[in-house]
């Protein structure tokens, strides 16, 4: 929450120092690339090569052999790294021109996310050595310091809009400046966690050493397909960039700040539930219980409806209040309200794929199944693009984020049959009066937030922006009293769900 709490003040202050235009998209281009690498070799492919194998390690072999996995695997993310970043830093023009070919029509927007680009790349070393260190604590059970990771990067991003832009030439460098520093922060604040439990890496200076680990060579094999199921992912997201860098100035960013608001569910609930799921699973695939896997698998999807669908609902009912309050100051203008508000239903809409598909990948990976995600992932990427040949003619940019979110729950939807085709996922009792009992309180919370929202001049509001703060305050207490109060009356209780999260 405190991470996602600050992201939304982050970009409120990136919003109001530089609105959108086509040097705030050349930033958004150039923060994707690192993060695009991040993905690939963090977040993405690695943690779900390396926890379920660290996850086994620890169970079945004990604290020497599991420390030189730790070491060896740390040595050759290491050395991998410093190279891709060595390479990357070489051929940022080229890059930025596959990614982004929009941005070509105006040079100086171009130059700016070269730069920019060179400077954030460094960012893909501090970050994947953050997911091993998360990677550990989290199988160490030890979730607080990794989910508190990201509040640095934030608060750098928001020292850097304060503090530093309006000291430099060209302004928009201090947040790549931000993304630097922030990717140091979050690396440092692990190390003490890590010696704390034993376990703070020992990078060697031969990387051969490290490849030749039987570990490593595993967590290699597994990582091949997750890093193609994560680059499909990824791919498909490029192409949007590309596709958005093209439509009118600012569609990258108005994208982007959507995409930052349809974060705050996702992170809160899809990052969240998935990283403790992975860890768990992953403990009781290596004891064999099958049952508790299932019942972990039923727990999370559960609690993810519960949870994403009311979050849904209040993003296509309340577009314009969130993106208004968040962002409409400075030289963030009208226009852009529009466009972001646009970008933000879409998201809505597939909402609920893009989080079940964090609840149920973890079904595959925690097995050291990773084949099937990628199939599935091919299948997506294909949909995506048709769908965006579709859409992005009928409402431009919003058609991109509305084709991320069918596709995703495509992807949601292939990855429960896969489960339950398999045998690896039963469902327990009860679903059918579950989901019509949590329908009635969404039919009450849509009317409600539009009963409320509607009371509101949100755009006239700009002059006085406590005032929209506590409009927007007392229109999602309202809904949140009216959909929790709903769920209340029906029968729905805390301890419903507090079983298996204990």
């Amino acid at each position: 929450m405190l991470s996602r709490v600050t992201g939304l003040l982050r970009e409120l202050l990136i919003a109001r120092a530089f609105g959108a235009s086509a040097f705030t998209d050349a930033f958004f281009v150039a923060f994707r690339i690192p993060n695009l690498l991040r993905r690939l070799f963090a977040e993405g492919a690695f943690s779900q090569a390396f926890v379920p194998i660290l996850a086994e390690y620890r169970a079945q072999q004990g604290s020497e052999p599991t420390k030189e996995l730790v070491d060896k695997v740390a040595t050759a993310l290491v050395w991998v790294l410093v190279a891709t970043c060595a390479l990357g830093i070489v051929a940022t023009p080229l890059i930025v021109v596959f990614i982004a070919t929009g941005l070509k029509s105006n040079q100086a927007a171009f130059d700016a996310g070269v730069v920019m680009t060179r400077i954030m790349f460094p960012y893909i070393v501090f970050m994947s050595m953050v997911a091993l260190s998360g990677g550990i604590l989290n199988t160490w059970r030890e979730f607080r310091i990794p989910a508190l990771t990201p509040v640095l990067l934030n608060i750098s991003f928001i020292a850097a809009s304060l503090f530093v832009a309006p000291h430099l030439q060209q302004p928009i460098y201090a947040l790549a400046f931000a993304v630097f520093v922030g990717g140091m922060l979050q690396l440092a604040i692990q190390i003490p966690a890590l010696v704390k439990i034993g376990m703070l890496p020992r990078i060697a200076f031969n990387p051969l050493v490290a490849f030749r680990n039987p570990g490593v060579r595993r967590v290699i094999r597994q990582m091949v397909p997750a890093t193609f199921a994560v680059s499909v992912a990824q791919i498909s997201l490029l192409i949007n960039t590309n596709i958005a860098s093209r439509l009118a100035n600012g569609s990258v960013s108005w994208i982007s700040y959507a995409d930052r608001l349809m974060e705050f569910p996702t992170a809160l609930l899809g990052v969240a539930l998935g990283t403790i799921l992975l860890p768990s699973l992953s403990k009781a695939n290596s004891d064999g219980d099958a049952a508790e896997y299932s019942a972990l698998l039923d727990w999370g999807l559960r609690l993810t409806f519960l949870f994403a669908l009311p979050a849904s609902v209040l993003l296509i009912t309340l577009p314009v209040p969130f993106t208004t309050t968040l962002f409409h100051y400075g030289k963030f203008n009208v226009q852009d309200v529009s466009m972001t508000a646009n970008a933000l239903i879409a998201y809505g809409v597939g909402l609920i794929g893009l989080i079940l598909v964090r609840i149920l990948a973890p079904g595959f990976y925690a097995k050291q199944n990773i084949k099937t995600p990628v199939k599935i992932a091919i299948v997506v990427l294909i949909a995506t693009q048709l769908m965006n040949l579709v859409f992005v003619p009928w409402i431009a940019h919003a058609g991109l984020a509305l084709a991320i979110g069918l596709g995703a729950c495509l992807n949601a939807g292939c990855l429960f049959w896969g489960l339950r085709k398999r045998g690896i996922y039963t469902p327990q009792q009860g679903w059918l009066l579950f989901f019509i009992k949590l329908s009635g309180a969404l039919f009450l919370l849509a009317g409600v937030s539009l009963w409320m929202a509607g009371h509101f001049n949100w755009t006239g509001l700009q002059a006085q922006p406590l005032a929209r703060v506590g409009a927007l305050a007392a229109v999602m207490i309202g809904c949140g009293v009216a959909y929790f109060g709903a769920l209340l009356a029906m029968g729905f209780r805390p301890g419903d769900f507090r079983r298996m999260a204990s």
